[in-house]
């Protein structure tokens, strides 16, 4: 069918000044776009500077994640779970992909909390 696809399509505006040192990449790394773009976005070092709606917005995700949880846990101990094995699965992915996410995020700004004096900024 035509217009139809497998798979939703991420899109973006960028400068020209930024597409131009994006190709630049693309063409020393050897890859295709496509791959490029994916292995950016999920390998790449991203520094997070924390604001205070980020941090709240992750505090709820967490909350209702460990609601769920507790639920599950419940329904599990008492061998009445109401989850089909497909919405279980399901679940574990979406925990799973939100917790490596969080991961990532912290790592990137671990220099925040590091006892390491390279890391931490002097005042002078």
């Amino acid at each position: 069918m035509s217009g139809v696809h497998k798979n939703p399509t991420i899109s973006f505006r960028i400068s020209e000044r930024e597409r131009e040192e994006i190709e630049a990449k693309i063409i020393v790394c050897g890859l295709n776009k496509k791959d490029y773009f994916v292995r950016s976005c999920i390998y790449n070092h991203v520094c997070v500077v924390g604001k205070k709606e980020l941090i709240y917005k992750l505090v709820r995700e967490l909350r209702m994640m460990m609601e769920m949880l507790q639920e599950v846990t419940k329904q599990f101990e008492q061998s009445e779970v109401f989850l089909s094995k497909d919405g279980l699965e399901d679940m574990r992915l979406e925990y799973l992909n939100l917790l490596k996410a969080m991961i990532w995020m912290l790592d990137g700004a671990k220099y925040l909390w590091q006892d390491n004096k390279e890391n931490v900024p002097t005042k002078e």
